[in-house]
């Protein structure tokens, strides 16, 4: 046998030995890995009403604006918050709105956030204690995620676990898990996470970031096997390559 032919049969053995390493490493990484059935982009939703009867007046906002805490989303007339105030029952002092003597209040957001829905319009009639808009809370991005798993892979998700979240125009951004919880169906575990994302809360608002926005979520199991320490640094090293 010649020192070519060695050679190349060395070749072939490493290159065979490196794919079979690699192949691996992939399936490991794969089943170290669980993909969620469905998930979407959340937010915490703030209810904006009022305690008086009364009728819009004006409006200040609109689906999708950003507001802060303290600014105006609508000004009503109330014949019924005229009478408590000339009755001395309430103040303009006590009242939980900004008032003026003959019964106009004006709503105001009660934290920061976006608009997402408006329930009338103006000169629409609102009722005592009805949702008169609706926001989303500032900082409440977040991934509601439903996963089916095999009660084995259900103790191996953590809080705290990194995400992979891959948006409608595949983008990925990471995130980490916040809470569980779980309800069994037919020997599976149906798993609930709340996934929380610091790119996602920075990018709210803006292009697909928005709340109903379906997404994937693949969640990094726990792995004390052998071959985690080796699957953790082949997975930095894909991240440093850009996969």
């Amino acid at each position: 046998m010649t020192w070519a032919t060695r050679f190349k049969l060395l070749l072939g053995f490493v290159l065979v030995l490196a794919l079979c390493a690699t192949l691996t490493l992939v399936l490991n990484r794969r089943e170290s890995q669980a993909t969620s059935a469905q998930a979407m982009i959340v937010a915490e939703e703030v209810a904006v009403g009022t305690d008086y009867p009364g009728t819009v007046v004006e409006s200040f906002v609109d689906p999708g604006d950003t507001v802060a805490e303290g600014d105006p989303i609508y000004r009503m007339r109330s014949l019924v918050l005229a009478h408590d105030l000339s009755s001395g029952t309430v103040s303009r002092e006590t009242a939980s709105y900004e008032v003026t003597d003959d019964g106009e209040m004006t709503v105001v957001a009660p934290s920061d956030g976006t608009i997402a829905d408006i329930t009338t319009t103006r000169g629409g009639f609102v009722q005592a204690g009805d949702v008169v808009a609706t926001l989303h809370r500032e900082g409440s991005t977040a991934v509601d995620a439903k996963l089916l798993l095999d009660p084995a892979d259900f103790a191996r998700i953590k809080p705290g676990a990194p995400v992979s979240i891959t948006l409608p125009d595949q983008r990925e951004v990471t995130g980490q898990v916040d809470s569980i919880a779980v309800d069994n169906a037919r020997n599976r575990a149906e798993a609930t996470l709340l996934i929380d994302s610091e790119s996602l809360t920075e990018q709210a608002g803006e292009g697909l970031v928005l709340p109903g926005t379906p997404v994937v979520a693949s969640v990094q199991l726990h792995d004390e096997g052998p071959m985690a320490d080796v699957d953790l640094a082949f997975q930095r090293f894909l991240q440093r390559i850009g996969l």
